[in-house]
């Protein structure tokens, strides 16, 4: 059974659900520094967000909830937010991955693995292995993820295969590339929703993203909650999804 399946709460009855929720988690070290906090207190606060947005989101219907965890870009903060960074990944995965398994969430992890750490890489290998039959929800962690790389790595891949005789030039479609990216197999974001204001993408997901809505939120990600998760599905679900064409109503006009 999915989750759209599932008997809806009376906060989402009525809407329209994105299937597909796809969030950049923004602004961890800006609600630390107006409490007078360290950064990385702020971090810590946002895996509480990420819990609750977990529990959250199969009742509301979304059956794959991405999250945008670690940029390729941001290696270049200070060693030491880098550190505090990699050490609550770690303390997620190993505090959260016997109830995510519990709970039938699938754990799936995109971007580049080249480069990373030893014990970084078997667990997030642990993490698909163990939950990869799980169906009631699928959580897709971008860790060391960067969109423009992503296509990068896909091109190289194809480009490959094409060499190889695998698949001819005239056969490289757009349906054909998106085998070769990190989300193969995956549908496109129905809905992206950034935290803090900020109104860009910052190199997520720009390949699948083409034709998802955007709700941008003012909050920082520590305060995000379930009511803000079920506003911004309010507004997707006000949405006129046309992907380039143009309603029905006004075919006949």
């Amino acid at each position: 059974m999915t989750a759209s399946q599932r008997s809806r709460t009376p906060e989402s009855e009525g809407m329209s659900d994105p299937a597909h929720v796809a969030i950049i988690m923004d602004g961890n070290g800006r609600w630390a520094k107006a409490r007078g906090l360290p950064r990385v207190a702020g971090h810590r606060a946002g895996v509480q967000a990420l819990r609750a947005a977990v529990r959250a989101a199969p009742d509301l219907g979304i059956e794959w909830l991405t999250v945008y965890a670690f940029s390729s870009e941001n290696w270049s903060r200070p060693k030491s937010e880098v550190t505090d960074l990699m050490g609550l990944l770690k303390l997620f995965i190993r505090r959260d991955l016997a109830e995510l398994h519990q709970n039938g969430v699938r754990v799936r992890v995109i971007g580049d693995r080249d480069g990373l750490s030893s014990d970084i890489r078997a667990l997030l290998e642990e993490a698909e292995a163990l939950t990869c039959q799980n169906r009631s929800l699928n959580l897709v962690i971008a860790f060391n993820y960067g969109g423009r790389d992503e296509i990068a790595r896909a091109a190289r891949k194809i480009a490959q295969a094409v060499d190889a005789g695998v698949i001819a030039p005239e056969e490289v479609t757009q349906d054909a590339f998106a085998e070769y990216l990190d989300t193969a197999g995956m549908p496109d974001p129905d809905l992206v929703i950034r935290t803090s204001g900020e109104l860009r993408l910052s190199n997520f997901l720009p390949w699948q993203a083409a034709y998802s809505e955007f709700v941008f939120l003012p909050c920082y990600w520590p305060d995000f909650s379930r009511n803000e998760l079920v506003e911004a599905i309010r507004t997707y679900a006000g949405r006129d999804r046309r992907y380039g064409g143009v309603p029905a109503r006004d075919v006949a006009l």
